[in-house]
């Protein structure tokens, strides 16, 4: 009788361990998502992607590096370009991840990017990377860009 009170309690302990529910919402983190040059998937530009794009988020993927970037006149989304990490200011150093910027002015990566100490540039069709002084802290660029600093732009 013992032995069977044991049994269960341990089967009911499993049971138990197999419905609570895991903090990513479908296992939404497992999947990829990364901005393509001329795609057009994206959406809310201008807004913080990582409000959504994250760990029991609605976003399809958690992504690591996301934001929006507009035209130099900052009046509609730049529909094209690259953004690069580098390992030093001014593109120094080694770059380490180019992302591109989709047709929508967007770009965002799902690929496990450990952004801290790298630094960004944001370059357009014309070819002239735009550089930021100081390293991240945060692949949320929309977190600070376009709230408490400028918007990201390049030609």
């Amino acid at each position: 009788m013992k032995i069977n009170s044991i049994l269960f309690a341990g089967f009911l302990a499993g049971v138990t361990l197999v419905m609570v529910p895991s903090c990513k919402k479908n296992g939404k983190c497992g999947e990829t998502n990364i901005s393509e040059a001329g795609g057009d998937d994206s959406h809310n530009f201008g807004q913080n992607c990582m409000n959504c794009h994250k760990s029991g988020g609605e976003g399809e993927g958690c992504f690591s590096v996301a934001g929006s970037t507009s035209n130099s006149s900052l009046t509609s989304p730049l529909s094209s370009g690259t953004v690069k990490l580098y390992t030093a200011a001014n593109g120094g150093g080694t770059l380490k991840y180019t992302i591109q910027i989709d047709s929508k002015g967007n770009f965002h990566t799902t690929e496990s990017i450990d952004v801290a100490g790298l630094y960004p540039s944001v370059t357009g069709s014309n070819g002239t990377p735009h550089y930021m002084s100081s390293s991240l802290s945060s692949g949320a660029c929309n977190s600070c860009h376009g709230v408490s600093t400028s918007k990201l732009w390049a030609n």
